[in-house]
């Protein structure tokens, strides 16, 4: 099965930004070599925890220092943007790696609604015509726009594979009407249902970005060797997603440290809720769901989240999928 990486740039307590970006670069590199398909950074504003607001500017430089593996967006956050403007960058980006570049879309903000309102300067924040957006983009970067005296340049360059994201199903069948591939976040929407994937490929109509429906699914995932191994290093994790609930912004602490926090009631509870949102277990474990749900829904594809407090485990957790899956 194909394997590939949502990095999130998360900033873990100790390290700086720098240090999150040096990671993200090792990393990337790394999974170049092990031979994951595809990698993908994420949009977010005003996020102590979160050290990548400009994916689209890491897409550029990963690019540069890898050889093969695809490298896109997880994704651009459209309602802040001109259509135009990004319809430039992702031609010039496909210029520049021809053949290896993903525009992923996501509809949601990425932020908190002061961030919003910044990016809008002071504005309300356009969210009432997303699919319209997403349409003129398109059209901007295969130089089909009716606006004949804007181009979107440089063209004449292999087209990015353009995706939508969702979290939810909504936004399936439209991906599906405009020729797109489909990529639900199982980490956010902690399920997966099969009529949102046949809806998808039942309204899927080819395009130029994307000739037959495809599908991946992004999954937070702690794997160890062991299960005991795994477990302990997604104390890190449940702190982290019982925060976000919470509205907290804060960088990710050590399992040592989350294991010494002292939770309620009510949190264990929310913990447990949280991990249906992710898979945590021995990497033989973990591979054998990925298999089992790629057979079920008819999965193209595993887009590996991995969250771990240190960038050795981070890199054992794909070092373990990819000896296991590829």
């Amino acid at each position: 099965m194909k394997l590939s990486v949502l990095d999130q740039g998360i900033i873990s307590k100790g390290n700086t930004a720098i240090d999150t970006m040096n990671n993200t670069v090792e990393l990337a590199k790394v999974v170049d070599e092990l031979g994951y398909h595809r990698l993908w950074y994420s949009e977010h504003h005003s996020s102590e925890g979160l050290a990548c607001t400009a994916p689209e500017i890491l897409v550029a430089h990963i690019a540069s220092v890898t050889e093969n593996i695809r490298v896109g967006t997880g994704g651009v956050m459209l309602m802040h943007y001109a259509p135009y403007k990004v319809a430039e960058v992702f031609n010039m980006l496909s210029t520049l790696n021809p053949n290896r570049i993903d525009i992923g879309i996501g509809r949601a903000p990425g932020g908190d609604y002061a961030s919003m309102l910044a990016l809008s300067q002071g504005k309300d924040p356009e969210m009432h015509n997303l699919y319209s957006k997403i349409s003129e983009t398109l059209m901007y970067i295969s130089n089909n726009h009716p606006n004949k005296k804007a181009f979107a340049a440089p063209i004449g360059s292999p087209l990015p594979e353009a995706w939508m994201l969702g979290s939810s199903g909504n936004s399936a069948v439209q991906a599906g009407k405009l020729g797109l591939g489909y990529s639900y976040a199982h980490f956010i929407g902690g399920r997966l249902l099969e009529s949102v994937f046949d809806d998808y490929r039942r309204s899927f109509i080819p395009s130029e970005f994307m000739q037959k429906p495809q599908i991946n699914v992004g999954y937070s995932v702690v794997a160890a060797e062991t299960k005991e191994e795994a477990e302990f290093e997604a104390a890190s994790l449940d702190l982290m997603f019982l925060n976000i609930g919470k509205g907290i912004s804060s960088s990710l602490v050590s399992p040592e440290e989350a294991l010494r926090y002292s939770y309620s009631e009510i949190d264990k509870m929310r913990i447990q809720a949280n991990r249906n949102r992710m898979l945590v277990g021995s990497s033989k474990e973990i591979a054998d769901i990925l298999r089992s749900n790629e057979e079920k829904y008819g999965i193209d594809e595993a887009m590996i989240v991995g969250i771990n407090y240190s960038i050795e485990s981070k890199l054992r957790t794909y070092k373990l999928l990819a000896k296991e899956l590829l």
